[in-house]
């Protein structure tokens, strides 16, 4: 069986492998999206051999067409109800919709859909959709928050073994319906998460932005992270970089 480890690819495109069962969320691996330039490529290597992939919401950054293209048609594809004709329109034939409650199993894991408090969203040929976030459950609880903003009920979503937070977006100014990294901190101790890796930073930016990485969000979560929630372990990866998902072990690159 192969190690659990999470692999941090960029923006909220995260591998979690746990349990035998290879799951990829909000696969974005252009180099650019709409205005948007990716400052680091992804290496997409480690992609090989998936057994689903996750969708959290419709917008552009979390369901990119293209990078979608580059993986196997044949996979499991779970996203919001109502938005399944997107992919289904491009050949993909198991498009798996749900809403916030359902679960699916797959392999030795489940995979739970939870609520996300952001804006419903929609796409040409398609109905206003929910945003999601997920709970992958196994051996260990890895929990996927997609685009979302604090929200009462995030309390019951934990326990979990790691949560990935994003901390930022992609411009100076971060609209309703997300977590900055004060925010994301919060959530982090309203998870009762033993561990948190944030993401949704420092990956793609305006096309005449110069500089190469920043690392501001990241590590303001970082500070923010040990005076609200000091029990819980932080792991700041860079893309590319793996995270095993035992106690005790630095990030490791991925292979």
């Amino acid at each position: 069986m192969s190690e659990n480890r999470i692999v941090w690819l960029g923006h909220s495109t995260v591998l979690v492998e746990l349990d035998g069962v290879r799951v990829v969320t909000d696969p974005v691996l252009r180099e650019r999206v709409m205005h948007l330039r990716r400052r680091r490529a992804a290496d997409t290597a480690v992609l090989r051999e998936l057994d689903a992939i996750l969708i959290s919401h419709v917008h552009y950054d979390h369901l990119d067409m293209p990078s979608l293209a580059l993986l196997d048609r044949s996979l499991p594809v779970v996203l919001p109800r109502r938005a399944g004709g997107l992919l289904r329109r491009r050949g993909f034939g198991d498009v798996r919709e749900v809403e916030a409650g359902d679960e699916i199993a797959l392999g030795r894991v489940r995979v739970r859909a939870v609520h996300a408090e952001h804006a419903r969203s929609r796409r040409p040929g398609t109905r206003p959709t929910s945003s999601l976030g997920y709970v992958i459950e196994g051996t260990q609880s890895v929990y996927f928050a997609g685009d979302t903003d604090l929200f009462d009920a995030m309390a019951a979503i934990g326990p979990v073994d790691v949560a990935l937070l994003p901390v930022a977006g992609w411009g100076p100014r971060l609209p309703a319906g997300h977590l900055d990294p004060s925010r994301a901190a919060e959530a982090a101790a309203l998870l009762r998460a033993r561990a948190a890796v944030p993401v949704h930073w420092g990956t793609y930016a305006p096309w005449r932005a110069t500089d190469e990485r920043d690392d501001a969000p990241a590590l303001a979560f970082a500070e923010a992270l040990k005076r609200v929630a000091p029990d819980t372990e932080i792991r700041v990866l860079q893309p590319g970089e793996a995270y095993p998902l035992e106690p005790g072990r630095p990030p490791a690159r991925a292979t």
